[in-house]
């Protein structure tokens, strides 16, 4: 039967709550099919507020692939505020996509992108609004398959419950191979019902089905075991990795928002992966190895994104955009192209040794001279080198210098506190930084209106990274550091008024901390949460610490363990860890090993592998890759290709 869209209960509705306009839909470049005219139908959300859901690259990529197929519909459904949800509850309307405001309950599967756990009572929200039945095994073969992708996918066990699958890694491809599974299932008279298709899911081997594995724990709390529970379904599941950028360019009709939204801009990743070896850092883990996209590719991407959607700013974006290895083409070519037009160029945070003035000077060509941002993450050099990130303060020192005596006013510097080893004295020496910073642009620039902002994140050890054994630092000892940094900098008479100083407090990392390294007891956590009314968690305004303490006390009052068990505790090589049979293809041993060297005083920085001999990392043998970089020998064409303002 056809699906009724629900607009014409929800439009009377809508002047009753606030910002009205992000349920409306309608946006240049969506798309509403026609139901009847496909095969297989996904609802795809992104886990928060439609202002910070329109613009996350992950689904607005899936949404144009999927919409590409004349056999395949993909409609979209943000998280709803908590007046909505009630208006919803109260005049019984079903989760909606925004693009045909069809029930989400309705579609084959309900696809979600997390890049933070902490969107998962957001999740919870929208399954039972949309009248799905929470727990994946009280599901039914006309409920969608909830599916879960993203960064924190590589960890789904707390969520494991709430799923029926998840997939690792890049999505572009594994999601139409799902599609075409779907599609052979329903047309075959659905064999097997439910469980039928997530066999077939699970035994492509690269879809996680949880039901399909059971946990065994030890007396002391620990994993003893997880096994798959029937044949055919592989011990350990594999990350999907995308080798051809350039086959892939996506966005290519970008979703302009109505309503105002966290970014506005054409975004086009330059490159995935990373291979800098920052032992903090998930992403650059999980998304080995690096892969470019050619100038040419850059170029195309770029035109045909303005053209579709009329932004006026271009985001070059990857987790390292400066280490592109023809950045300066790619910057260069664009900023000829566009220049005497409203097209602006930007970078993402820039590493301190990957920054040059050319560079800077090319991107800010054509628009307003912002401020830069780096990222050393330790105040000390010993933090750094615990880290591996190989800044020396002279290398900072220099490049701001070289900013400031170039007409820039105004640095940001970002830091993490709770990092494994630190002391007081390592976060007091983010303030000695931030001083030299300030003091060095006075004198090259020889004005007094020269700004630096701090801005510190507390730390969050991550799974399939070095630091994933590491205690993490309690919420007291954070705050208390932070707060002495805080005071150290406001008492310097100096220098204290050019130092802006932005930080938050050490309880939400904490959650996050649980949610991040937690099993499948944590979800208990979850759901406790959000029936005591937990919701948009991610956001300073709505999270509750003390909510979560409580939930957690109730929901583990029966097990041998607690939050302090999940965050602050250090692990040993020999504990099964709860993603140990989800491979994002590094071998553990060598992540085992980096750890040691992260304690070791003595030990040698691990360099880029781009540049330098394999470090035996695992993932290029493991996984049948390769480090793809430039020069691709190709220039964006046509140089000068815009006559007129875009």
């Amino acid at each position: 039967m056809p699906v009724e869209s629900v607009f014409s209960r929800l439009e009377p509705l809508l002047p009753t709550v606030q910002k009205p306009i992000q349920y409306v839909g309608g946006e240049l470049n969506s798309s509403v099919k026609d139901w009847d005219s496909a095969d297989v139908r996904w609802a795809l959300m992104y886990p928060d507020a439609y202002e910070v859901g329109l613009p996350n690259q992950g689904v607005a990529i899936l949404y144009e692939i999927l919409n590409e197929r004349d056999w395949i519909l993909a409609e979209r459904t943000y998280a709803v505020w908590p007046d909505m949800e009630q208006v919803m509850r109260d005049h019984q309307i079903p989760q909606f996509t925004v693009d045909g405001h069809r029930p989400v309950g309705e579609f084959d599967l309900l696809g979600l992108s997390f890049s933070t756990e902490l969107g998962y009572t957001n999740m919870l929200t929208a399954i039972d609004l949309a009248g799905v039945p929470l727990h994946a095994v009280d599901r039914g073969d006309g409920d969608p398959i909830v599916l879960a992708g993203g960064h924190a996918a590589f960890n789904p066990e707390p969520i494991a419950d709430f799923l029926d699958a998840a997939v690792l890694g890049d999505g572009e491809e594994v999601v139409l191979a799902i599609s075409e599974v779907v599609r052979e299932w329903k047309a075959e008279g659905r064999p097997g019902g439910r469980d039928g298709l997530l066999m077939r899911l699970a035994a492509s081997g690269g879809v996680y089905v949880p039901k399909f594995y059971d946990l065994d724990y030890l007396p002391d709390g620990r994993i003893k075991r997880v096994a798959p529970n029937r044949s055919g379904v592989p011990y350990r599941v594999s990350k999907h990795t995308l080798m051809d950028l350039d086959a892939w360019p996506y966005p290519k009709k970008p979703l302009v928002p109505l309503a105002e939204t966290v970014h506005e801009r054409y975004s086009v990743e330059i490159f995935r992966g990373c291979t800098r070896g920052c032992r903090f850092c998930q992403a650059g883990m999980i998304t080995r190895p690096v892969r470019e996209r050619s100038i040419s590719t850059i170029g195309d991407m770029v035109k045909g994104g303005i053209e579709q959607s009329g932004f006026e700013e271009v985001g070059l974006l990857s987790l390292s955009s400066a280490d592109h290895s023809e950045i300066g083409d790619v910057a260069k070519g664009l900023a000829d192209r566009y220049e005497g037009t409203n097209v602006s160029l930007s970078l993402p945070s820039t590493r301190v040794d990957a920054f040059n003035i050319t560079l800077a000077n090319e991107l800010s060509r054509n628009g307003r001279r912002s401020g830069l941002t780096f990222a050393p993450e330790g105040g000390s050099e010993r933090m750094r080198k615990v880290i591996n990130k190989m800044v020396s303060e002279e290398d900072l020192i220099r490049t701001v210098a070289t900013a400031y005596s170039h007409g820039w006013r105004q640095v940001k510097l970002y830091f993490m506190c709770g990092l494994p080893t630190e002391t007081d004295e390592d976060v007091l020496a983010i303030g000695d930084l931030a001083r030299k910073v300030i003091e060095t642009g006075r004198k090259v620039s020889g004005r007094r209106d020269i700004r630096c902002t701090v801005s510190i994140g507390g730390f969050v050890p991550k799974p399939h990274t070095p630091f994933q054994w590491a205690a993490q630092l309690d919420h007291d000892t954070t705050d208390a550091r932070l707060a002495k940094l805080r005071d150290s900098v406001r008492s310097d008479k100096q220098f204290g008024r050019a130092i802006g100083f932005r930080y938050h407090d050490g309880k939400p990392g904490i959650i996050e901390g649980l949610l991040s390294r937690g099993d499948r007891r944590v979800g208990r956590i979850i759901e406790q949460v959000w029936r005591d009314g937990g919701r948009f968690d991610g956001w300073s305004e709505h999270f509750s610490y003390d909510a979560w303490v409580s939930a957690t006390e109730q929901a583990l009052a029966d097990e041998p363990v607690d939050l302090d068990w999940y965050t602050v505790r250090e692990r040993e090589y020999s504990e099964v860890l709860p993603w140990d049979h989800l491979d994002a293809g590094l071998d553990r041993d060598w992540l085992w090993e980096d750890w040691e060297d992260a304690l070791d005083p003595d030990s040698v920085d691990v360099e880029d592998c781009r540049w330098t001999p394999c470090y035996d990392c695992g993932v290029c043998p493991q996984l049948g890759t390769e480090i793809q970089v430039g020069p691709t020998g190709q220039k964006l064409l046509p140089i000068a290709g815009v006559t007129q303002p875009v």
